[in-house]
């Protein structure tokens, strides 16, 4: 009887491991595909609010942030297929 729950408490562990671990590679799924979707406009935005806490202009930080969030917009607007791929990665889409 206490190997029988010894083994139960071991598989316990085992599946709370695997559930952690699923758990885990999805959130890095969704965080990379935020990353790709948004990378550009994120990187943009925050070297301008770098240069505005220096004391610098960021105008030229803020018209790139501006320039990729709408093309990151216009990738949106298209059907996702096979189709269009190409115009939406970003060495296609004049991203970086």
């Amino acid at each position: 009887m206490v190997r029988t729950e010894i083994r139960q408490s071991r598989r316990q562990r085992g599946q709370g491991m695997s559930e952690y671990i699923i758990i885990t590679a999805l959130v890095a799924v969704a965080g990379i595909g935020l990353f790709a979707a948004f990378g550009d406009t994120l990187q943009n935005q925050m070297a301008g609010m770098s240069q505005e806490m220096a004391g610098r202009s960021a105008n030229t930080d803020i018209q790139n942030a501006a320039s990729t969030a709408n093309t990151a917009r216009t990738r949106a607007a298209q059907a996702d297929s096979l189709s269009t791929y190409n115009s939406q990665t970003n060495s296609q889409a004049g991203g970086g």
